[in-house]
């Protein structure tokens, strides 16, 4: 009897509440929240894009956001607070006005000043600028538990950084396209069309580094008939390359000997070599430089990092060229600046659908829980410094940003 009662409780342990009335479970939807965007007008670092455009604004304002955009913006973009106003943006003179709002969207990077007219919690997502920025910076947004986010490290699902590359595509097709400008007799050049005529030779293009900048320079560059030799230590990069272009290239490995033997008959050289850390390696010596043409043409994208010339130096938009060894040299390390418009409207296409995300979440946390593409970005948050780079650089404490989301959770 004992026997069957155990088997009875044994039985019963799992078969109780089976078919028993069932508590309905009911699917709750997280509230969507409205929020704040300020866009500031930019006045540092010759920057001329802005990073929401007036039909992303749209998008925005439909999804029932409100954007407030300091008067003049988006001059240097040629948006006119008219067509910002059109598309829903509040226009605003008062600049601390757009420094209060939940979101700061800028095309530079915060300034102390800046910081100090942000409010606490405030979400900003500008670039990082590693060189411009120091540690009082990062410490200041420690202070007002801001949460910083670097467009230059967001990530795709395909792991590329997409702000980057956009970047880098403009980059290599505005450099080529300078290249042909400086070329001309009236900009003192050698006064040589780079894609040459009939009976009559093109120029020749010597393009360092097969990456992205190196892609789209050599595209330019074939497009308008010039000829071309590309160098890179990565042979798979250059196979890649060639695969892309649909076509046989002229290509090498940097041989030191070689690629004097190509300089010296050059018409133009773009240095778009990328470090992963520190300083780009100098590829071209002064030697190499005074060997080349009178009037040849040097430009070299690789100043963000350093320079991978000898001879370059920190040039800007209002002054991009000067000659070293009768070489003209163009070491303007915003090069995506020179055109504005277009620069805006590729990051605007990046940047608005993660607004539009935000506001489909309860709260900034959420969405950097939900998106690891946009948690890789940020580099202070809550008063902590998330990014370990930039914490060994300044010599800060770092804080892993996921044990911080998940412990908020």
């Amino acid at each position: 009897m004992a026997g069957d009662e155990k088997k009875s409780g044994f039985s019963s342990f799992f078969s109780e509440g089976q078919f028993q009335t069932q508590t309905e479970t009911l699917y709750v939807e997280q509230k969507k929240q409205s929020i704040t965007i300020g866009l500031p007008k930019e006045t540092t670092l010759q920057e001329n894009r802005v990073l929401l455009v007036p039909n992303s604004i749209r998008s925005l304002t439909g999804f029932g956001h409100k954007v407030i955009v300091e008067s003049g913006a988006g001059e240097k973009s040629n948006f006119s607070d008219h067509d910002f106003s059109e598309a829903g943006a509040s226009i605003t003179k008062s600049q601390k006005e757009v420094y209060q709002c939940q979101v700061l969207v800028k095309s530079a990077p915060p300034t102390m000043e800046e910081i100090e007219m942000s409010i606490r919690n405030q979400l900003i997502i500008s670039p990082l600028h590693l060189p411009v920025i120091s540690s009082d910076h990062i410490q200041a947004l420690q202070k007002k538990h801001i949460t910083a986010i670097a467009l230059e490290y967001f990530k795709s699902e395909d792991g590329s950084f997409p702000v980057v590359r956009i970047m880098s595509e403009i980059a290599g097709m505005s450099s080529m396209l300078t290249a042909a400008e400086l070329l001309s007799a009236s900009n003192g050049g050698r006064g040589v069309l780079l894609g040459g005529v009939s009976g009559v030779p093109p120029a020749k293009v010597v393009i360092l580094g097969a990456g992205v900048v190196g892609e789209f320079a050599t595209k330019t560059a074939l497009g308008l008939g010039a000829s071309v030799r590309i160098f890179d230590n990565e042979v798979s990069k250059l196979m890649r390359i060639q695969s892309l272009v649909g076509r046989q290239l002229h290509t090498s490995t940097f041989n030191p000997v070689y690629l004097g033997y190509q300089l010296m008959s050059a018409d133009v050289v773009i240095g778009a070599v990328h470090s992963k850390a520190g300083r780009t390696p100098i590829l071209v010596t002064d030697e190499m430089i005074s060997k080349m043409k009178n009037g040849a043409v040097a430009i070299d994208v690789s100043i963000d990092q350093g320079g991978c010339f000898a001879t370059s130096r920190v040039t800007n938009h209002k002054n991009p060229t000067f000659i070293e060894h009768g070489v003209i040299h163009y070491c303007v390390p915003n090069i995506a600046s020179k055109v504005p418009r277009t620069a805006s409207v590729a990051i605007s296409n990046i940047i608005t659908p993660v607004l539009v995300k935000a506001g489909g979440t309860n709260s900034f946390d959420s969405l950097l829980y939900d998106n690891r593409g946009i948690r890789n970005g940020v580099y202070t948050f809550k008063g902590c410094v998330t990014n370990a780079y930039v914490a060994k650089k300044f010599q800060l404490k770092y804080t892993d940003l996921d044990l911080l989301l998940t412990s908020n959770f």
